[in-house]
């Protein structure tokens, strides 16, 4: 793995990045786990394999997608299930034939993202996320279920919704007592009002926030899910590498047949694409072409994005996950130099890995 090290550390001193976490694992074995480069660069506070990260994106698997998977796997929820028999404010709207399965592969219909906080930041905060449901309800679709994917952050606002409405808990409280700690994952969690919270100092710092006035850290980037407060759908998940791969194990784990917390055939269900060329469920597959998880990845495979720049992927064929969290919007969100590091970088590991078959 040294050619993957030096790679890190070149990428922090080119600037692509100013610090990061990678963890590289096989079945149960972590191979490598490094940090590099600064957490902070006005602090100068180093980056360690402890810090904790804005997960952005990544919270759509490994929160909403994961709350919606045992609520159907208690039988609380089907997959099928039309909106407007969960959420009685979605009846007679564009949206009350959609289910959660259209949500969770962003075929929906719906559009990619919407500046809400805008107008939501205006009003008081006990206001705010009812507003934001208003507005999603009024929201019209792009296209018929099932139609065409369009990756979409309203999704899983929708999503968010509906775990509320069929479990009688918000978002963060139900992760964190239904799937982390069963899983004894302390690491990962939504740092709000009420919620475990460390220190600034653990977090990496991400953007100079123009509108909010200050260096964000320790609070979410995505400007959506702060205004609601931090807890959304689509946003707002905190965690470390080491226990986002901890949950990426438990889920090969459920997948190989090991008891536990999730259920083999679900898992399949939810863990492969449930048509042509579409999305798993609530998860991302890479791409034919100019995939960010390399070329080397097989179909196998799934993963996901974040904007402040997180991502994992996991071969389930071959049982390695890579965890790659790095601040990249620090301190503005305008560098995008990690899309074309990202492939060059998975490349390496499966290299190292004796894994580079395409």
């Amino acid at each position: 793995m040294k050619q993957v090290d030096e790679m890190m550390c070149r990428a922090v001193g080119e600037g692509i990045f100013p610090g990061a976490v990678l963890l590289v694992a096989v079945k149960e074995k972590i191979l490598f786990f490094e940090a590099c480069g600064m957490a902070d660069l006005f602090s100068r506070r180093p980056m360690t394999r402890e810090t904790v990260f804005d997960l952005a994106s990544l919270t759509k698997p490994l929160a909403t997608t994961l709350a919606v998977f045992l609520l159907v796997q208690e039988g609380r929820l089907s997959l099928d299930q039309p909106l407007e028999e969960i959420v009685e404010d979605l009846r007679g709207t564009d949206k009350a034939t959609v289910t959660a399965a259209d949500l969770l592969d962003h075929s929906a219909g719906l559009p990619a993202w919407r500046p809400y906080y805008t107008r939501l930041r205006r009003l008081p905060e006990w206001k705010r996320k009812p507003e934001l449901r208003r507005l999603l309800a009024a929201e019209p679709v792009m296209a018929p279920p099932g139609r065409q994917t369009l990756y979409s952050d309203l999704g899983f606002m929708l999503l968010d919704w509906i775990v509320e409405a069929v479990s009688g808990l918000p978002l963060d409280r139900f992760t964190a007592a239904r799937i982390y700690a069963p899983l004894g994952i302390g690491d990962l969690f939504f740092p709000g009002p009420g919620s475990r919270r460390p220190g600034p100092a653990a977090y990496a710092a991400t953007e100079l926030c123009p509108w909010r006035g200050r260096l964000v850290c320790g609070r979410v980037h995505d400007d959506n899910a702060w205004t609601v407060g931090g807890v959304a759908g689509h946003a707002g998940l905190f965690g470390t590498a080491a226990a986002v791969n901890r949950l990426l194990a438990a889920l090969e784990g459920g997948l190989s047949g090991d008891p536990g917390l999730f259920s083999q055939d679900l898992l399949r269900r939810f863990l492969y694409p449930r048509r042509p060329g579409g999305r798993p469920l609530g998860f991302d597959s890479p791409s034919a072409v100019d995939s960010a998880a390399g070329r080397y990845f097989s179909p196998a495979s799934v993963g996901h994005l974040g904007f402040t720049g997180a991502s994992f992927w996991m071969d389930m064929d071959r049982s390695v996950r890579v965890v790659l969290l790095t601040n990249r919007v620090h301190p503005s969100r305008y560098d995008t130099r990690i899309r074309a590091f990202r492939p060059v970088l998975h490349d390496a590991v499966m290299t190292a890995l004796n894994l580079n078959l395409a």
